[in-house]
């Protein structure tokens, strides 16, 4: 999972669990909101009253009576002034009842001790809870919209930031890691980014790279340099051998160790000129502006392995469509790459056993050609390394694995891709895919 991906997860997730833990919580926070606000209220009226009963005196209530009561139409609120008994009464807010008029009703209530005209006095100044309540539904409503919106709004802020942030990130990672071919031939300029992470590790993918770049430079002038230099040496050795078979005295002992020798020689001089062949290939050597018919080539490569075909008593089916072509490869690569493969489908084939190419294509993706033979088949543990040079996983004493190692060479120069499965003891397939703009159709000609 990108890390983009898990970051809008996690921001979008976080910002879920407080909406819920929110809507959990919120009848509770509204409750004590209101009674808060009630309170409030409650301490308002009473710092009225007293300022009347500062200014007017407390008959201004009594009017003569020795207690006073008041309440709204509806009995929402209540205020009452009643004579104080001798104990002493603490200033509270406190939820009871009342009975007023003849209704019993549960109210908020603030009680508050006052002295006037040497006289002490209960002030009571209620509120239904009921009335305080009635507001909560549309209030938690309300506040959840609110909280909604909100949360929204910084979700899309923090994807917005999260975007921008990682922006040199991805740009590394398409620009370093996903659009680069080896050898990383080109120098892709650093990401402009403020982020030092980031900065630090562009200009570690940038040097790694630079390094390859060298190494695999090196690699290559030495398999090349070498290669020419074992040339004259082993041309030398070959022509004394030579020599030596021609002469009239040796005995035929020594006419078999001539011979073997001769075998030796001649193994290496193939080993040389693929390792100069490979070199000529990862060095650019080759033009690709030719366009190939691959059901021809095929045909052609089976013609001059015809002979091999009927010493093992093979069976050869080609099923590759007449009106492909493949499109800006090189001819003898190409041929080369078909030839490579071939070969080692009957090198490595049973006696009566088969070797079959056929292809699929759909306009617009990628082509994909198969080889296909019955077989000794690649053992798992020898599939990952069959194309690495001087090793085999079929048998290390034909061709070193140089052949297979061509194959790869051949199959990054031409912007191909390769796949092999098998199973060991009965079958291989060899599957090359072709970018799909490498593709064109002839048009079947009619009469």
């Amino acid at each position: 999972m990108k890390l983009l991906t898990k970051l809008t997860l996690f921001i979008t997730l976080s910002k879920l669990l407080i909406v819920a833990l929110f809507v959990l919580l919120l009848p509770s926070l509204v409750n004590y909101a209101s009674f808060q606000y009630s309170n409030y209220y409650l301490n308002q009226q009473k710092k009225k009253v007293l300022a009347v009963i500062s200014e007017n005196g407390v008959d201004y209530y009594l009017q003569g009576d020795s207690a006073f009561a008041s309440y709204t139409m509806l009995k929402e609120e209540y205020i009452s002034l009643l004579p104080a008994e001798d104990t002493h009464v603490k200033d509270t807010i406190e939820t009871s009842q009342r009975i007023v008029g003849k209704d019993t009703l549960n109210y908020r209530i603030l009680i508050h001790e006052i002295s006037a005209e040497n006289k002490n006095y209960i002030l009571e100044i209620g509120k239904t809870t009921a009335t305080i309540s009635q507001y909560n539904k549309l209030l938690r409503r309300f506040t959840l919209y609110i909280l909604v919106a909100l949360i929204l709004f910084s979700i899309i802020i923090d994807l917005v930031y999260t975007h921008i942030l990682l922006r040199p990130l991805s740009r590394i990672i398409q620009t370093k890691l996903l659009n680069r071919k080896f050898p990383f031939k080109e120098q892709l300029p650093p990401i402009k980014t403020s982020t030092t992470d980031f900065k630090l590790l562009d200009d570690s993918l940038i040097g790694l790279m630079k390094k390859i770049h060298e190494a695999f430079d090196k690699e290559r002038e030495f398999a090349s340099n070498a290669s020419h230099e074992l040339m004259t040496p082993i041309s030398i050795l070959q022509t004394n051998v030579e020599n030596m078979m021609m002469e009239q005295n040796i005995t035929e002992e020594q006419q078999d160790k001539i011979s073997s020798m001769m075998k030796t020689v001649n193994r290496l001089k193939k080993i040389v000129h693929s390792l100069l062949y490979i070199s000529r290939i990862e060095n650019d050597q080759f033009i690709k502006s030719d366009t190939v018919n691959i059901h021809q080539l095929s045909s052609e490569i089976m013609e001059e392995l015809s002979m091999r075909l009927e010493t093992k008593s093979l069976t050869f089916t080609n099923q590759l469509s007449p009106n492909i072509l493949v499109k800006k490869v090189n001819h003898d690569l190409f041929f080369q790459l078909l030839y490579n493969l071939i070969n080692n489908s009957i090198r490595y084939n049973k006696e009566n056993g088969s070797i079959l190419l056929l292809d699929h294509y759909v306009a617009g993706e990628p082509y994909v050609l198969e080889i296909r033979d019955t077989g000794i088949g690649i053992k798992q543990e020898d599939l990952g390394s069959i194309f690495n040079r001087f090793k085999s996983g079929k048998d290390k004493s034909e061709g070193y694995g140089l052949g297979l190692s061509i194959v790869k060479s051949i199959i990054a120069f031409l912007g191909f891709e390769i796949k092999v499965t098998s199973v060991y003891g009965r079958w291989t397939i060899f599957s090359i895919t072709i970018p799909a703009e490498m593709i064109e159709i002839i048009k079947p000609f009619k009469k």
